[in-house]
């Protein structure tokens, strides 16, 4: 009995194997308990030690349960924000490549028409020409917002340069981008975490905020990458549950930093403007890397 319980114990455990194991142990505990029941015989080692197995195969259980549902909500969000990412990634592909292409062809066949219609018809059709042209441009506007491709190519910086230049090319909004270091070797889902939270910090200040400045400011400090955004607006209450007061765009920002365990602080007041700090932390090897230089230095 003693080698069947060692080699027990050596067996590889998983959270299935547990659940088998627990229901195995239950039921042949249960019925060795009613068969010593009804031979009204003194309790056996055996089924004493059978009991005491099934009632740690039970606990062994719930300790993975409770582990389980502890990281499944973080492992939800991160999941979720992947789907997200993807999901803009294909978007903005069919913009560009299927719709794109289409009202190319449509100009191109509009061009064709306007030379052999009479010239009482030239002025619809440079109309129709101009709606074309300006639906092409918002296409590829929608489609640069879904996949900044900018980012990619040019880096975390030059990229939110040319996001604030095409955002605010039409606004009474005075902005200015510091970055005194260079961004080189930022992980690509930091600069994509903080691409987006600046895109949608800047969406909510042309739509509610009535700002007349804004400030982005982006930091290699030793512990991380620091993100501040600020400007002079009209202010909002920050919410400090963003998700569950409505404030879906904050929500968004709080679950990307979370995702980098990283620090998101939110400060705004009536008619006082809203300032938003973020702080991506490094990596561990890369604070390690970081320490090691400070000390040969």
């Amino acid at each position: 009995m003693y080698a069947s319980l060692k080699s027990l114990l050596s067996w590889p455990i998983s959270q299935d194997h547990l659940r088998w194991l627990s229901l195995t142990l239950c039921s042949s505990s249960a019925l060795a308990d009613v068969l010593v029941y009804y031979l009204d015989r003194s309790m056996p080692l055996a089924l004493l030690i059978l009991n005491v197995m099934a009632l740690a195969s039970i606990w062994g259980s719930y300790g993975y349960s409770r582990n389980s549902i502890r990281f499944q909500p973080q492992e939800l969000a991160d999941r979720l924000l992947k789907v997200k990412e993807n999901e803009r990634h294909r978007l903005s592909r069919e913009l560009h490549d299927d719709i794109g292409q289409l009202l190319t062809a449509a100009k191109l066949q509009a061009e064709w028409l306007k030379r052999r219609l009479p010239s009482d018809l030239q002025e619809h059709f440079t109309q129709l020409g101009t709606t074309l042209d300006e639906t092409l441009t918002k296409v590829r506007d929608v489609s640069a917002i879904l996949n900044p491709r900018q980012l990619t190519h040019l880096g975390l910086e030059a990229g939110l340069r040319a996001h604030l230049l095409k955002t605010l090319e039409n606004t009474s909004v005075h902005w200015s981008l510091e970055c005194h270091q260079p961004l080189t070797g930022i992980p690509e889902e930091m600069a994509v975490a903080a691409f987006r939270i600046t895109q949608e910090a800047v969406t909510n200040m042309l739509r509610h905020a009535q700002a007349k400045n804004l400030l982005v400011r982006l930091q290699r400090l030793p512990e991380g990458l620091s993100l501040l955004i600020s400007d002079d607006g009209l202010g909002f209450a920050p919410a400090a549950n963003p998700s569950a007061e409505g404030q879906r765009g904050m929500a968004g920002m709080q679950e990307r930093i979370s995702q980098l365990d990283g620090i998101l602080k939110v400060s705004s007041e009536v008619d006082q403007g809203t300032q938003i700090e973020a702080l991506f932390p490094w990596a561990p090897r890369t604070l390690e890397r970081a320490s090691t230089n400070k000390v040969l230095h």
